[in-house]
Order: structure tokens, then sequence, then C-alpha cells
């Protein structure tokens, strides 16, 4: 069963975990549930005890009634010989509510290949490697993503730009 990560705080705050955001009690308070601080990411535990990261809350895609995290989607891409990156967001869509979006920056040797093609040619692989309802609806090339200092993509621009509130 998925379901939100969380760390308990209590009785004893584990060393260096943040206490509060700066002048935001709302959301400080929207991050603990009892002795408990939810951290925002969603996860499964399998049928061994392992506990599996699906992906950050707000990054997961509900599509038609399926919630897709970005990873899965993103390394079943880069798998595929002509991504060097990949970053997945969600993307409005009129009757699945949301479909999975990818924004690809291809390896230099595909960049002159027909796009229309290689789109097609990266579902249908992409179908292959996941369940098939994963696969990237929409898709986009692009000759770099954002990201933040320290090099995580900046998933949160990609989407709200997809979202129109960029």
């Amino acid at each position: 069963i998925e379901g939100d990560l969380a760390l308990r705080i209590k009785p004893t705050r584990p060393y260096c975990l943040f206490t509060q955001y700066t002048d935001d009690r709302e959301r400080t308070a929207s991050t603990l549930r009892g002795d408990f601080y939810i951290t925002g990411d969603r996860g499964f535990q399998d049928e061994d005890g392992y506990i599996w990261l699906v992906g950050r809350r707000d990054d997961i895609i509900n599509s038609a009634g399926y919630r897709i995290g970005p990873f899965e989607v993103e390394n079943a891409l880069l798998e595929h010989d002509a991504v060097v990156e990949a970053a997945v967001v969600s993307s409005p869509d009129p009757i699945r509510g949301e479909v999975v979006k990818a924004f690809v920056v291809l390896a230099p040797e595909y960049i002159s290949h027909d796009q229309e093609a290689l789109i097609k040619e990266l579902q249908d692989y992409v179908k292959t490697v996941t369940a098939p309802y994963k696969y990237p609806r929409k898709m986009e090339f692009v000759p770099h993503l954002p990201k933040t200092i320290s090099g995580k993509i900046r998933r949160n621009e990609l989407r709200k730009k997809e979202w129109g509130q960029a």
C-alpha cells in the first residue's frame, strides 16, 4: 500500500531535522502528524519489509486514476540510447485530468532524427519496460533541463511552465 513517508520525532527528534518553516506556522503544522514528521515523499513497503520511494508528493502524477511516480518513467527513458537526460511532470489533459509529459535531452547523434518517429519509439520503449499506462503521452525535446545549484532537476519549474503558472 502506498502512503506518506514519515519520521518518528517523539520522544527524541532526529539530529539535523529542521524544526520549522520560517514565518510559516501553517506549513510547519502541516508536516506534523502526532509523533511523526511527514517528509513530503510517497512510498510503499514491499512483502519483504523494504520501503521503496515513489517520489515527492507534489511530483506524483494522477492520470485517469493511476498514480504514476516520475522516477520510474525517467529511468526507463534513460535506458534508451537516444536519451541523455529526462524529467517527467504532469501535464493537463481534458479527459484524464493529467498525463505524463517528458522533457528529454537527446544524445547529439539523435538530434537530427525525425522527431515524431523518435517520440513514438521512446513511448513504445517505455511501454515495454514499465506498465503501459505510465508512458509519456506528451514529450518535448529540450537542449537542457533546469537544475538547482547542486544539480537536481527542478521539476517544479517544469510543472509550473506546463500548467501555465511560470
